[in-house]
């Protein structure tokens, strides 16, 4: 078993000349470094910088560190994978692989939708968002969006729930020939399409609904007010933070929904369309979705400053310096 000896695998790799792999190895090396380096800094930053310990910024830095495991326990296995087209590293360890995968991936998701709850209350009852947004509310988040997502992955793996009434079909079409991938029959593909990807999405798109036309409704409101006492810069300053803060944050939820719409739309389709959908193809869509973890602390460095200079502190070794943790990274 695993051993990649059928016909069948030696004719899709011979169709891949060695400068092709070479050239994918190269590629997927820069996606895993790019998501590695961006997502070590972001951890660094929120954990050093006193200023930037806040309730938002924890539910970052545990977002960080899911893409950071996804780039150094999953994605250098999935890339021999997809350049392969084999597996070689053992049954025991395709189900940890595949657990750890379906984890990190499912965990993304759920910080977004705890961060995008922060925002609401950050932008949309800013009076009572200290008091309901605190350390306890932030802890019990990060818990659930490692908790539930491990639970479900594993126990969907190792309990073999996710090959219910097609375990014949798995072993001919994928384990027999030397292959390790996330096969779902019908009933949990639903399932875990709607747990780790459809209900939390649901969650996001309704909060960020709800921000966008609150905030323009206040934007509206605190115009009208300025232009009446003259206290424009008085009361821009602050909304201005808080709307940006959720804009960018809503650009994150959109980056995520590009990446990972297309894999999770196609696994949930597959086993009732009689799994038309070649393992290159579905490598293909995984790897977008993987795509997600690099692009993040991209979108932090294009529209969060603190990022930038911290970046920069990092760079030049600044955070070695006493006291650099009471750095003032933004006013």
């Amino acid at each position: 078993m695993h051993l990649c000896r059928d016909i069948n695998i030696s004719q899709m790799n011979s169709n891949w000349s060695r400068g092709v792999r070479a050239s994918l190895y190269t590629l997927m090396s820069l996606i895993i470094l790019a998501t590695l380096v961006g997502n070590m800094i972001v951890i660094i930053s929120i954990s050093h910088f006193k200023q930037l310990h806040t309730p938002t910024n924890w539910l970052l830095h545990s977002m960080a560190t899911v893409d950071f495991l996804l780039g150094c326990l999953v994605m250098p296995y999935s890339m021999v994978r997809t350049v392969e087209h084999c597996w070689y590293f053992g049954e025991v360890f395709c189900k940890v692989h595949t657990s750890t995968d379906i984890m990190l991936s499912s965990a993304s998701i759920f910080h977004l939708s705890f961060i995008s709850i922060d925002r609401y209350y950050a932008v949309c009852d800013p009076l009572r968002y200290k008091a309901k947004i605190n350390t306890l509310t932030v802890f019990v988040m990060i818990l659930i969006g490692w908790s539930v997502p491990a639970v479900f992955a594993f126990g969907m793996i190792f309990l073999e729930l996710n090959l219910k009434g097609v375990e014949e079909l798995y072993h001919k079409q994928v384990d027999c020939l030397g292959g390790c991938s996330a096969f779902f029959s019908k009933v949990p593909g639903v399932l875990a399409f709607m747990t780790s990807f459809y209900i939390p999405a649901s969650v996001m798109l309704f909060v960020y609904y709800r921000i966008y036309f609150i905030a323009k409704g206040q934007a509206r409101s605190i115009n009208g007010t300025n232009l009446q006492i003259g206290l424009e810069e008085k009361h821009r300053m602050p909304q201005n933070k808080e709307t940006k803060a959720a804009k960018t944050l809503g650009i994150m939820m959109g980056v995520f929904l590009i990446c990972w719409c297309p894999f999770f739309f196609c696994m949930v389709l597959d086993p009732f369309l009689g799994y038309p959908i070649p393992p290159t193809l579905n490598d293909a869509l995984t790897w977008l979705g993987y795509l997600n973890s690099a692009f993040n602390p991209m979108v932090y460095a294009f529209f969060y400053p603190w990022f930038r200079r911290a970046l920069k502190m990092i760079i030049f070794g600044k955070i070695f310096q006493k006291d650099s943790s009471r750095s003032k990274l933004f006013l």
